[in-house]
Formats: structure tokens, sequence, C-alpha cells
């Protein structure tokens, strides 16, 4: 039986045989460590599944630990149990890469459905495939590919905003999937079989802007050889999306505050105002506030538009989504080209995990379509995502803490070379043994744990 290894982390011992006795019970492999430090060590030997910490721990806690998981394995979710206290810590934690939180005491049954999705994360699961019940429920958002917590709580609101008809104004950076985010409110709304018809704002000329969305009648101006009913017309009883807002030129914005008001449109060159129904949803990528105020957006539009806000996070708020993501941009290449590239190479995904993606998930698409297009093998290698990425992999580290990592690395490899020997270990690093063992002390790593190393 290939059972799951779960690692526990807390400096309450009663916590860690609590926890050791359900997840066991479970069928769940458990490792239980009562310190961060300890937990790094575990961490490299093991390669557990998911990791649960606590969040409140002397030295090292769970935020810290999370951290340095990170940088070794970017791919292992980490679970928080937190106490009532600290939720805004944890919510905030979510936001940097944590996988989920569970608050003290925990329930057992939803503590084992957060594993569950942490591990489907990864794609180390076998649990059974979503009931097509789950998949006819969730069909609206079913192009929105995701696990991580900041997203299922942002899909949450969206689903609530959905029942209703109050204007939606969606703010994120370029790339994250707003216009995905507007579909998938509309797919949600009495509105889904009716038109979801997408603008932006900022790729049609000034000058054409207002005919396309209104519409126009024949010799309104040059070249309008006919009448043309618009866009918020052909749109009637569905959903508007007008994606950069920010961009419309002022003298438009006056009348998209008449359709918000009235819902009423009167096309160029007609005197005839006719009425329409439809849901406007907005978004931009531009700081609005500061274009009120430098007067080139109304106010009064904003606020009509801004009726309920939702925020997309950046990509690296949510890197526990992009092992999921590039898998599935990868099945979509495969199923449009014929060919059969299986998977990203682990050190290729660890790639992407710690790239810095300025471009959201719209460069992720690329950076997975460019190693496709150029993969020879069914494997894409690192170095083909590398040359994607252009050699940009992630951050550069301080000195200090390169030279931290080096050491400790160096040191877990000597161990587990000599399976824990400190004196064939301390030969080999040219250092006596009494500071090799204060080498060892200070990263905190016992050598009995790599005698048992395989």
């Amino acid at each position: 039986m290939n059972r799951k290894t779960i690692l526990i982390v807390d400096d309450e011992l009663d916590i860690l045989k609590l926890l050791t006795m359900r997840l066991e019970a479970s069928g769940y492999h458990v490792i239980a460590v009562d310190s961060g430090e300890k937990a790094l060590t575990q961490v490299t030997l093991k390669k557990p599944s998911v990791v649960i910490t606590d969040l409140k721990m002397d030295g090292m806690d769970g935020i810290a630990l999370f951290n340095a998981i990170h940088k070794i394995n970017s791919s292992i979710p980490v679970l928080l149990l937190t106490a009532h206290g600290t939720i805004p810590h944890a919510i905030e934690a979510t936001k940097q890469g944590v996988f989920s939180y569970l608050t003290k005491p925990f329930d057992s049954k939803q503590l084992l459905e957060q594993i569950e999705k942490a591990i489907a994360v990864t794609g180390d699961s076998s649990s059974t495939a979503v009931s097509e019940a789950e998949q006819k429920n969730n069909g609206w958002r079913k192009n929105i590919v995701c696990r991580s917590a900041v997203m299922e709580e942002l899909l949450d609101q969206a689903l609530l905003v959905s029942k209703g008809d109050a204007s939606v104004f969606i703010s994120g950076e370029s790339g994250t999937g707003k216009e995905l985010l507007a579909k998938a409110i509309h797919l949600a709304s009495y509105r889904s079989k009716e038109a979801f018809v997408a603008v932006n704002c900022a790729a049609i000329p000034e000058h054409l802007l207002e005919s396309e969305l209104f519409g126009h009648t024949k010799g309104a101006f040059t070249g309008a050889v006919g009448s043309y009913e618009g866009l918020f017309q052909a749109a009637n009883k569905g959903t508007v999306f007008l994606d950069e807002i920010g961009d419309m030129p002022l003298a438009l914005q006056v009348k998209l505050l008449r359709v918000l008001q009235e819902r009423q449109v009167r096309p160029v060159g007609s005197t005839k105002i006719i009425d329409v129904d439809l849901r406007i949803i907005s978004a931009t990528h531009n700081d609005i506030e500061k274009e009120m105020s430098l007067g080139n957006f109304r106010e009064d539009l904003f606020y009509r538009l801004n009726v309920v806000n939702l925020e997309l996070p950046r990509l690296t708020e949510r890197r526990q989504d992009i092992p999921l993501m590039a898998n599935h941009f990868l099945k979509e290449l495969n199923v449009s080209s014929g060919r059969k590239v299986r998977a990203f190479a682990p050190d290729a995904m660890e790639l992407l995990m710690t790239a810095s993606w300025p471009g959201n998930i719209r460069q992720l698409k690329n950076v997975v379509e460019q190693s496709f297009a150029l993969c020879t093998t069914p494997i894409i290698p690192a170095k083909q995502v590398l040359k994607a990425l252009r050699g940009k992999s992630g951050k550069i580290v301080p000195l200090t803490e390169a030279k931290r990592r080096f050491e400790h690395d160096y040191l877990m490899k000597l161990l587990q070379l000599t399976s824990g020997n400190v004196s064939q270990a301390a030969r080999l690093a040219n250092r006596n043994r009494t500071e090799f063992y204060k080498l060892l002390h200070r990263h905190h790593l016992e050598p009995g744990e790599f005698k048992v190393a395989r």
C-alpha cells in the first residue's frame, strides 16, 4: 500500500499525539516533530506529501517554517494550525502561498478534507474522480484552474455576487484572468443562457468605441454605410464585460453612466432611446483612484461600477496553483496538437514554481507553450523551461542566506553519504569532530536521523 506521508510540526506534545493517532487511523504515514528546525531535516529526508504546522511555536514559527520549506521544495503544501487570536496572520499567510489554515480546536473531518485537497494539488492523489453532480455544480467555474485558499475564497464571493444584478468591478494586474472571472460570474447567474460580450476599451480606437458600444444609424458618420445596433443591444438580457475601463474617454463615460442609471442607450446619429436589460462587469489594471484624482475618470461612474469589488491576486500570491495550471495547459496542447508530452520534470516544475511571473497567468501559459513547442522528449526538461523564462528563474537571495543554505545542504549531503557517521563526515569536510558537531547543532541536524535514511 502506497501510504502518503504527512509531516506534523507542533511544540505541544499532546497535539502531536492526537494528530498522529487521527491521521494514522485514516491510513496516512505520519512523522511528528516538535520544532521547525527538525521539520526542515524531515522535509529533505522524507519528502512529505503535506506539512501541517502550528502557527505559534518557540524558535521557528509556522510562517518562518513555510518560507524555509518553500525554498527547499515549493510544491509541498503547508497547512497552518492557528488559535482564534492569530487568524489574521493565517489569512495573510494564505496570500503568500500557504495552502490553507485550520483553527484550534480543529474538526477531524475538515482536517482530512484539507489534506486530500492539498495532495490533489500536487497531483499526488489516489482519490476517485470528481462526481458528475460536482462537475455540474461547478460548471460555471470550469475554466478557472485553482485549488489555493485565496482563489477559493474569491470564487465563493463571485458565486454570491452572481445571484444578483449588482455591477461588479474586478481589479488586478494584467494577465491575472479578469475576463475568465467575469465569464464565470455570468455563467453562474440567471443570465447564463444569454450573451456574454467582452470589450477591451483600450484596444478599440477612441473614435470607434462609441459606435461599437452604442451602435449607429446609416450615414451617422463617414463610412457608416448601414445601421449597427452596437454591443449593448447585442448583449440585451445578458452581460457586458468592459475590460480596461480606465482607458475609456471622458465623453463616453458620461454615456455609460446613463446606461447604468437608466438602462437606456442612444445610437450615434439617432434620436431614438432604446431600453436595454444587461449586467455590466468592468475591470482595469490601472490605479483607478489615481486616475480619478487626475480628472481622467469620473467618480460618479466609478461608484456605479464599483458596487462589488473583486480583486484577483497575482500569480506569485497563489503559487500552489502553478502545477495545476501548467499541467492543464500541457493537456490542452497535447489535445490540440496530437502529441504526447506527459509532464514537466521535477526540476522544471520547480523553476515554474519559483519564477517571478510579472506577466502572471498569461506569461505562464506562454512559457508552457514555448516549452511544449520546442520539446523533443516525453518529459519537458528544466533547460527548456529556463530558456522560455529567458533565464529568469527567481529572486536573488542575500549573501548570508545563500551561505546558510549552502552550508545546510552541504552538511545534509555529507550525512546522507556517510549514513550519519559523524567521524567520517568530519574527515570528508576536513574539520575536527568538535567543530563538526557545532556545525550540525547550528543547523539543527541530528546524525541519528540519517542512519536509517535510504
